[in-house]
């Protein structure tokens, strides 16, 4: 007998309800019997969210969902390149605040000394020294917590002393030929964080300017050290980018600009689902006569490898020291309502003659981040002809230079890393720190003569008069590296320079600092050499 059922509007509904609800018993049976889920992932749907969801539902001992995805987010990464990254949000603060240019807190640099936190300097205008806080007190307690004599690392000591903007922390102060404790609230704000670590004149012509990397302010910075060393005569630069590891792309666009005439191309960007971009030079630079040499070395990556580029191309200026990291990879971050974000790859940096600044990293990330290693050992530091140019990757500047492709940026003028001074005593003095350490106990102790100095070359003078290296040597005695008169004599001048430049970096942070270590800094020697000898001058009016 055939049944005819009428496919009504009214009879559907209650027909697919019922074929469900049989196939659910079904299933219900089959596990019954097998012991075994019957649920699966269809594959028209999100596999990733179905494994997830299926393992939270299913797994044979409860897990946390979320720990999963925080785990497989960077597993996935680390399959695409060596510079896409996930930032959980508990990490979210500590690696953006370098770059934002500023943070909260109360203003101080400090070190340990006998497990003190002693101040170095004090941020001026900050809260600190608003309040009276001084160079040379020693913070005994926050908010009542001990923290002298404990062996507390730095870490914590940062985190009980920053804090929100507007909220207050009191700290128990110990001073110099002061009885007691003296307590002080000092209220955080907004502290400011420098890119540009010092500008001055090294001599009537030639001025010099540091950047440590490129942050939301740094072109403000350079603006304001490069408009001072104009109002003082600089026709020459030595903008200084080595240890330089990048940051913002238009905080380094910005820079190049103020080189090249309008119209020059600095940079552009492509990738698979990003359109070739351009950035081209205005017509308002302030240092379009200034001769321009830009020192790199192999830790120069990323935005100071634009600025080189761009310089070298365009047969701006010279470009001196080691072959730069080779970091040509442009992120984009995308962030996540929890405060987390993405970094993720999605175009690449060419210089102008059509360069990729990044090295490969097909190898894996080990390798890529072994990569200066692998450099050293095969002599690249110190040898010019141990590098290996592939000429397939060759490029010619306007001007007829030629420059070459495949990772990071080669200077015109290669500078070997120095070994001077390098004997078997020093190298244990520096594993230790001595020089530092010495340095900074010395200026302690000796505070309220150095606080007279106005300039570096003030303090080099005096500490001529000193006697430094015997008092060093028997303190490095004391720190178990035994004497060695012969090797002394060899590393004397790297070890009296790199004291007294500690010791004025102490009173004058890097304006002190700086200017004495240029003594030794056979690189920054070499460049104000090419300088004086018209070098950058004779290559512009070549091209």
């Amino acid at each position: 007998m055939r049944f005819r059922i009428k496919a009504s509007s009214t009879y559907l509904p209650l027909i697919f309800a019922l074929i469900l609800i049989i196939g659910m018993l079904i299933g219900v049976k089959l596990v019954e019997r097998t012991g075994e889920s019957s649920m699966f992932v269809y594959p028209r749907t999100d596999k990733l969210s179905g494994v997830l969801n299926f393992i939270e539902m299913e797994y044979v001992d409860s897990i946390s969902k979320d720990k999963l995805v925080e785990e497989t987010i960077p597993a996935i990464l680390k399959n695409l390149d060596p510079h896409s990254v996930y930032i959980p949000a508990k990490d979210m603060q500590r690696v953006t605040e370098p770059l934002e240019g500023n943070f909260d807190g109360i203003g101080i640099q400090f070190n340990m000394l006998n497990d003190t936190v002693v101040v170095i300097q004090t941020i001026s205008g900050g809260p600190s020294e608003r309040i009276g806080i001084m160079p040379g007190d020693r913070i005994v307690t926050i908010d009542d917590t001990i923290v002298a004599g404990v062996e507390l690392p730095d870490s914590d000591i940062v985190t009980k002393l920053r804090g929100l903007r507007g909220t207050a922390v009191n700290v128990g102060v110990k001073r110099k030929n002061i009885s007691g404790i003296m307590e002080f609230e000092i209220t955080r704000d907004r502290i400011p964080l420098y890119s540009v670590d010092v500008s001055y004149m090294i001599n009537d012509d030639i001025g010099y300017i540091k950047i440590s990397q490129f942050s939301r302010t740094t072109f403000r910075e350079y603006m304001e050290a490069a408009e001072k060393l104009n109002a003082r005569g600089m026709k020459k630069l030595i903008l200084d980018l080595r240890g330089n590891g990048g940051g913002y792309m238009d905080q380094a666009t910005n820079i190049a600009d103020q080189f090249l005439d309008k119209g020059n191309l600095i940079v552009y960007t492509e990738g698979r689902a990003s359109p070739r971009v351009d950035v081209h030079a205005t017509a308002k630079g302030i240092n379009l006569d200034t001769e321009l040499l830009v020192l790199i070395d192999e830790w120069s990556a990323s935005a100071s490898e634009i600025i080189a580029g761009a310089i070298q191309d365009n047969d701006r200026g010279l470009v001196v020291g080691r072959r730069s990291f080779g970091k040509g990879l442009v992120q984009n971050q995308t962030p996540f309502s929890d405060g987390s974000a993405l970094r993720l790859t999605v175009a690449r940096y060419y210089t102008p003659t059509g360069r990729s600044i990044q090295k490969p990293y097909d190898a894996g990330t080990d390798d890529y981040f072994n990569d200066i290693d692998e450099r050293f050992q095969h002599g690249e530091f110190h040898t010019e002809d141990s590098i290996r140019f592939d000429d397939s990757l060759k490029f010619t500047t306007p001007g007829g230079n030629v420059v070459y492709g495949g990772g990071g940026i080669m200077p015109n003028v290669f500078i070997p890393r120095d070994t001077v001074g390098l004997t078997d005593y020093y190298s244990q003095i520096a594993r230790q720190g001595l020089v530092y350490r010495f340095a900074f106990d010395y200026s302690d102790k000796n505070r309220s003569s150095l606080a007279r100095f106005d300039s570096a070359e003030e303090i080099n003078r005096y500490l001529d008069r000193q006697d430094l290296m015997n008092s060093f040597v028997s303190f490095a005695e004391s720190q178990g590296v035994r004497r060695n008169d012969r090797q002394i004599d060899i590393s004397r001048e790297i070890l009296n320079t790199q004291i007294k430049a500690y010791i004025a970096r102490n009173v004058l942070d890097n304006e002190g600092y700086y200017p004495i270590i240029e003594k030794i800094d056979q690189a920054l020697k070499k460049s104000i050499s090419l300088l004086e000898e018209g070098a950058v001058k004779d290559m512009i009016t070549r091209n």
